[in-house]
């Protein structure tokens, strides 16, 4: 038996190739997905950074915790708190204790994301002083990094400073220091406070009011402490998605393969059964040829990978995606997982086909016709319906339990794989009637060209079968994955067209908020009524053991009325006040009039009554509040309608004048930005994450490189099998480009047919997120990528005529007397 496997690998190499580099990069691609996963797995400790040099920090609560019966729940606060004014002067009497302030400061020509500190706080990074001294006076200021010089007049929105020292960079932030002085004028409250004094005597002191932090814990104490974890989170999310995407469609190119693989030997097999062989034997012989190849493969995708994850490391790092400590650590595990799932692909793939192999029958040695007979066994037709129905089935339980579920990302990328192996299971039922079709009116032209294709893909179903699954996985893959996420996109686009129903929307400069004196200059604009909002969150414990944050914003309800149109299901928006809340049908409790407990942004509990209940739509329907129950929120949006009669222009050159701009302030820098409501939507339309973006397109391309090795493998092996048809047309007389026009003909036929399934597949996905959000009161147009998938479909046919032709053309070199001679 090993004997008999070694000399058919060697007979067939052809044959075996394209599994083999196919199970190799798949499980190279396993290694590197397995080894970032690994190295990804925690995040080191982040010693403090602002802090570095401050013995002890105390910082305002910014934690919700909430006690429930399996135990505390916890949530970051919308507002934190600041630290209570008789806390820090219970501190100041332990020791020097130094305010800290943060605030955006903006500035032409330089970093984007400035932030200002109080001058006494930069000893405890510590920063150094490079040139120049440390700010004395109001209108002083020294900078970070060397984007300014000493001398040099900056002109801020916090006003004009002359900039009299510069600072080593420390790398995690561009800061501008100001005097202590007028770090408070610009920012008040104070969150934490830096202080030397004994840590003991410093909580006694602080006790529940505020947070004391020492060691290593200061690090909380720095912008987004938690940065490291959550972008190593979203990588987690994306290699495993990768990975999943690789071991899925590597089944389906190992699987066809052997398939046809087996499917050409029929002959071979039963000789093999004629000279005493038994069903037994045969199958065993097609596992042994798997195991031999899916061993190789596996070891050599297992030595692809060690080289490939480093790569990918210093990629994401490079892109933004890691932090850029990130590195491939030291793991055995990921090799193993790899090589054993490679080689685990290869046999399963390879069962179906032995089950077919042991069957084949000793008569069929005596078979001229090459044409396909029963080639949707019972076991594939059986599971192709199965999950056909599971499908079906449990589209159908989401849709009346819970669509909104059909909106998650986790759930859009992973339900298509049901629908798009069902179809490909079931493909060869609908193919040899999809290819009379595609080959109709060709046929019925002049010339025996269009006739020829059409029988030819009729009669050999399994090698088009075979082709065209990969290029139908491919395109219902990139149909599925960017048709969802540019139709959700699409959904909450519409949904802000339809709340949205200012003329004007006015916004400050990005990290800021509106002053006091700015929204009254809006509000003193003849001719317009202006509603401010802004941005919170409530907290609302469900089944009395979930804690869940609600986004949220705050509003006057009559000013809201006039320029938003909210989706309500039941009750009055004129009915929020300051005891009320408006709410939408995803909230546990959600009907008018019912008292619910919430906790505000700034972790104030409430008990408010339900005033409104809106439709859940997309999940951008959040949760709306009086101002009154939003302490610690600043306006960050301001909408504008027009009152009768007022004119649009005047209104619009009246706000820009109110928020800064036209006007000749001393800091020269703008303090909002006015924009009509098809700019305001046009600005903020909703757009796919980079990092979800880069996901798909990971997930795609591989999918791509699996398909264009599929198909590949696939039409060399059919053209190496078709020979001597080859040569027969030649003997009746076509010509070489005849011939090798009638073979690119056949591929680009089986290319069409691949491609049709799987978008048929792809619409039939999407009809489901489609109906999941006309459920939840949204009516968006479907939404396919028509770009990426006449990318898709274009490069699949082009490798396939090339992949036909060029083998054909080597072939036809010969003279045709001699190619019908060739042996099998």
């Amino acid at each position: 038996m090993l004997s008999v496997t070694l000399r058919t690998l060697r007979t067939r190499w052809v044959t075996f190739t394209g599994s083999f580099v196919a199970l190799s990069l798949g499980v190279a691609l396993l290694t590197v997905m397995g080894l970032a996963l690994a190295s990804s797995a925690a995040a080191p400790e982040r010693g403090p950074e602002r802090f570095a040099a401050a013995p002890v920090v105390v910082k305002g609560q910014d934690t919700l915790r909430v006690p429930t019966p399996n135990g505390e729940r916890t949530s970051r606060l919308a507002h934190p708190r600041p630290v209570p004014a008789a806390t820090v002067e219970a501190l100041r009497k332990l020791g020097p204790a130094v305010a800290d302030r943060s605030f955006p400061v903006r500035t032409a020509d330089a970093p984007a994301d400035l932030v200002g500190h109080p001058w006494s706080t930069a000893t405890f990074a510590p920063y150094d002083l490079a040139t120049g001294r440390a700010p004395r006076t109001a209108d002083e200021a020294a900078v970070t990094g060397d984007w300014a010089r000493p001398g040099q007049r900056l002109r801020t929105d916090r006003g004009t400073v002359r900039v009299v020292g510069t600072l080593t960079s420390r790398g995690f932030e561009n800061a501008v220091f100001f005097t202590d002085a007028r770090a408070a004028e610009l920012s008040p409250p104070v969150h934490q406070l830096a202080v030397t004094a004994d840590p003991v005597a410093v909580r006694q002191a602080v006790g529940d009011s505020a947070q004391v932090l020492t060691g290593n814990a200061r690090r909380l104490a720095d912008a987004d402490p938690d940065r490291d974890s959550e972008a190593l989170t979203a990588m987690n999310s994306l290699f495993g998605t990768a990975g999943g995407v690789t071991a899925f469609v590597s089944v389906f190119v190992v699987a066809s393969t052997f398939a046809f693989a087996v499917a050409q030997r029929r002959r071979e097999f039963a000789l093999l059964r004629t000279a005493g062989a038994t069903p037994g034997q045969l199958r065993r012989t097609v596992l042994a040829e798997a195991l031999a190849v899916g061993a190789l493969a596996s070891a050599a995708g297992c030595a692809l990978g060690s080289y490939g994850a480093p790569l990918l490391a210093d990629l994401v790092a490079a892109e933004g995606l890691a932090p850029a400590w990130f590195t491939i650590g030291d793991h055995t595990w990921p090799y193993h997982a790899a090589f054993w799932t490679g080689l685990s692909v290869a046999l399963c793939g390879a069962t179906a086909a032995s089950w077919r192999a042991g069957r084949t029958g000793p008569t069929e040695a005596l078979r001229d016709s090459s044409a396909d007979s029963g080639t949707l066994t019972p076991g594939r037709l059986l599971f192709g319906t199965a999950l056909l129905l599971t499908s079906a089935v449990t589209l159908a339980l989401a849709l009346t339990g819970n669509p909104g579920d059909l909106l998650q990302r986790k759930t859009y990328i992973s339900r298509p794989m049901l629908l798009i192996t069902a179809t490909a299971l079931l493909a060869p039922l609908v193919l040899r009637p999809l290819t009379r079709l595609l080959t109709w009116l060709p046929a019925l032209l002049p010339g025996a060209g269009g006739l020829l294709v059409r029988e030819n893909t009729a009669a050999g179903v399994r090698r088009t079968a075979a082709l065209a699954a990969p290029v139908l996985v491919t395109v219902a893959l990139a149909g599925s994955l960017l048709g969802a996420t540019a139709t959700l996109n699409g959904a909450k686009s519409t949904e802000a067209r339809e709340r949205t129903t200012a003329a004007f929307v006015v916004t400050p400069a990005a990290g800021t908020a509106f002053d006091a004196a700015t929204l009254r200059r809006l509000r003193a604009v003849p001719g317009a009524e202006v509603s401010p909002t802004s941005t919170t969150a409530v907290h609302v414990l469900e089944d009395g053991v979930a804690l869940v944050r609600a986004e949220a914003r705050a509003a006057t309800p009559g000013l809201l009325a006039a320029t938003a149109r909210l989706p309500l299901t039941a009750g009055k928006l004129s009915d929020l006040d300051d005891d009320s809340i408006i709410v939408n049908e995803e909230w546990q409790r959600h009907r008018v009039g019912e008292r619910v407990r919430v906790w505000l942004g700034d972790g104030t509990p409430r008990t408010l009554r339900i005033a409104a209940v809106m439709a859940t739509g997309t999940g951008d329907n959040g949760v709306y509040v009086t101002p009154r129950n939003a302490p610690g929120a600043t306006a960050d949006r301001v909408d504008v309608a027009l009152a009768d009669g007022a004119d649009p222009g005047a209104v619009a050159t009246a706000l820009r004048q109110a928020a800064g701009h036209g006007n000749d302030h001393d800091n020269g820098n703008d303090n909002g930005q006015v924009l009509t409501r098809q700019e305001w939507l046009s600005a903020t339309a909703p757009g796919t994450n980079r990092t979800t973006r880069l996901g798909l397109l990971l997930v795609l391309g591989i999918a791509l490189l699996y398909t264009g090795i599929s198909v590949a493998n696939t039409t060399v092996m059919a053209t190496s099998d078709r020979i001597r048809d080859l040569a027969v047309l030649r003997l009746t007389g076509a010509t070489r480009w005849q011939v090798l026009r009638l073979t690119a003909a056949e591929a680009l036929t089986v290319m069409a047919a691949g491609t049709l399934l799987g978008l048929l597949a792809a619409v039939l996905n999407l009809a489901g997120m489609w109906s999941a959000l006309a459920l939840l009161s949204v009516r968006p147009a479907l939404t396919l990528p028509w770009q990426a998938l006449g990318t898709t479909a274009a490069a699949c046919a082009l490798l396939a005529v090339l992949s036909a032709t060029l083998p054909a053309a080597v072939a036809l070199r010969r003279r045709p007397v001699e190619l019908a001679g060739v042996r099998e």
